[in-house]
Order: C-alpha cells, then structure tokens, then sequence
C-alpha cells in the first residue's frame, strides 16, 4: 500500500541524508571506518539523488520517481546488510540496520508518480519552454 507523498518523502530524504551524514558523530561510531564511510556515502546518495529527481522538492528533476524508489529500495538492502558484509557488527549495527530499513519502507510506501497538481504545472512549464 502506497500512503506517503512524494512531497513529503523529499522532504525526509533531505532530513534523512543529513542525518546519515551526520549519524557517526551523533550516534559515536566514527572511530569505526566502514561504518563511518557507509553512513555518509548513503547520505549523500540520498541527497543528491533527491536533489536530481523529478517531483515537488527536487532541483535539477532528471530522475524518474520511480528510479529514486528502486534506488531507496536497493540502498536500504546495502545499508541494512553493511554491517554483517564488512565485518563492523560487533562494533555497530543499529544505525545502518534502522536507515536500511527506514529507506526499504519508504521504498515500499510511497507514491510512484508526484502529485496531480505537480504534473499540471509540470507539463505546463514545458510548454512554455
């Protein structure tokens, strides 16, 4: 079931990406190198990616909806198996479990295309081009 606005996952993707970039230092693992690295490359995919996408809150809109959800979906699978993958679980597991999880539901619940009212003003904006 698809209940989230693609408005409103913009929104937590530029939250979200922020709050990976940051989560080594919040959440104190950043004296553990992958956990580190993997924590704020996702974070910053996830900005960039919004940045790049096609709906309310993107900036540049070349990527498809669609594409940004199969890129959320196979970011959370990496994110929340990068623990058991590069050995760093017995020092830290959680954060990279609960966002690879978060970024597989958010996947899983959004809506594919943005809002009616976005596409209305879309498509309007590309005929005056």
């Amino acid at each position: 079931m698809r209940f989230i606005p693609t408005r409103f996952h913009g929104i937590l993707d530029y939250v979200v990406g922020l709050l990976f970039i940051v989560a080594p230092w919040l959440f104190d693992f950043s004296d553990v190198t992958y956990a580190t690295w993997i924590m704020v490359a996702a974070g910053v995919l996830v900005l960039l990616q919004t940045v790049f996408t096609d709906f309310e809150v993107g900036l540049v809109r070349k990527i498809p909806m669609q594409s940004h959800l199969m890129v959320d979906f196979g970011l959370g699978v990496i994110l929340a198996l990068s623990p058991w993958m590069l050995n760093f679980d017995e020092q830290v597991f959680m954060p990279h479990l609960i966002g690879g999880l978060f970024a597989i539901l958010a996947s899983l619940t959004t809506h594919r295309v943005p809002s009616r009212a976005y596409n209305t003003q879309h498509a309007h904006e590309d005929t005056m081009r």
